[in-house]
């Protein structure tokens, strides 16, 4: 729930601010206890990794071994618990980890792939968003199983390149590799409307994709310096408007007034309808690589 429905609801909670800056640091302290093990490490964002422990440094027989062994220097050393998924690939274990939350620990047997994913929702699967999900459901696909009776040719012919994808990952196929530092290059949230929609109603929906983005970009240890809107008007054309302000934003508030300042900056006419607009942010950073300004002295 964003925060300021909360808020509103509960008038009278206290909101506690975040410590972002110690996020960081605990996030940099778990990263030196997964190096321990192997420097094939994806961060996803402040909390969440991917490892490839193929080969690891300890010499531990299997990857769940591994997965044991983090969580505990994780718990003895930081005091705090960690859920883990061990699986063939990254996509299983996305799924692995997510399982037994909070404090879990879920294996995905290469043997276990043709019992485990049947059952599951096809929204489990990445990439399956709710338009994706409502056009599954049309075609009878609510599972994975549904999934799998479809020929790649099929999907392929209804999604195009995304097909060939989605064919994969309904038999537990993914050959992504774990890309150390992969920096985020962008966070968005965007969302069509009901109905098309003059630019002057567009406010409410911008300031909930404003909140969506910004709690998206508090995991990032990076920091964002642009901020950007998209629009795609009722004849789906589509517009952005971008900003790099002189320092980052440094609130919700600060995104949100951005963003609507950058909608002022449309102009096709009262006339125009849109039908979706997002609010991003770009050009990551991350802030202990800027050069300190020089500091002079004169006695």
């Amino acid at each position: 729930m964003p925060a300021v429905r909360a808020e509103r609801l509960c008038p009278d909670a206290v909101f506690v601010p975040p410590d972002f800056a110690r996020y960081r640091a605990v996030s940099k302290l778990t990263r030196e206890i997964f190096k321990r093990h192997t420097d094939l490490i994806e961060p996803l964002s402040l909390d969440e990794a991917y490892l490839d422990v193929t080969e690891n440094k300890t010499g531990l027989a299997t990857a769940t071994r591994v997965a044991r062994a983090i969580r505990a220097q994780i718990f003895e050393e930081l005091n705090l618990t960690a859920s883990a998924g061990v699986a063939p690939n990254k996509f299983l274990a996305k799924i692995a980890s997510d399982w037994r939350k909070p404090n879990g620990l879920f294996v995905i047997q290469p043997e276990d792939i043709d019992s485990f994913l049947p059952p599951l929702p096809v929204g489990r699967l990445p990439g399956v968003g709710k338009v994706t999900e409502l056009r599954l459901a049309e075609m009878g696909v609510k599972t994975v199983g549904d999934l799998r009776a479809f020929e790649m040719v099929d999907l392929e012919r209804r999604f195009g390149r995304h097909g060939q994808r989605l064919f994969e990952l309904a038999r537990g196929i993914d050959l992504s590799p774990v890309v150390p530092d992969r920096p985020t290059q962008s966070i968005s949230a965007e969302d069509t409307f009901e109905r098309d929609v003059p630019l002057s109603e567009t406010e409410p929906l911008i300031r909930r994709l404003a909140e969506k983005t910004w709690a998206a970009s508090r995991k990032e240890t990076r920091l964002p310096r642009t901020v950007v809107l998209k629009l795609k008007t009722s004849d789906f054309r589509i517009l952005t408007r971008s900003l790099t302000p002189p320092s980052p934003p440094a609130t919700c508030d600060d995104l949100t007034s951005i963003a609507l300042s950058l909608r002022d900056r449309v102009n096709l006419g009262p006339k125009q309808l849109y039908r979706l607009v997002g609010v991003g942010l770009s050009n990551f950073y991350d802030p202990q690589d800027e050069p300190q300004a020089e500091l002079f002295s004169n006695t």
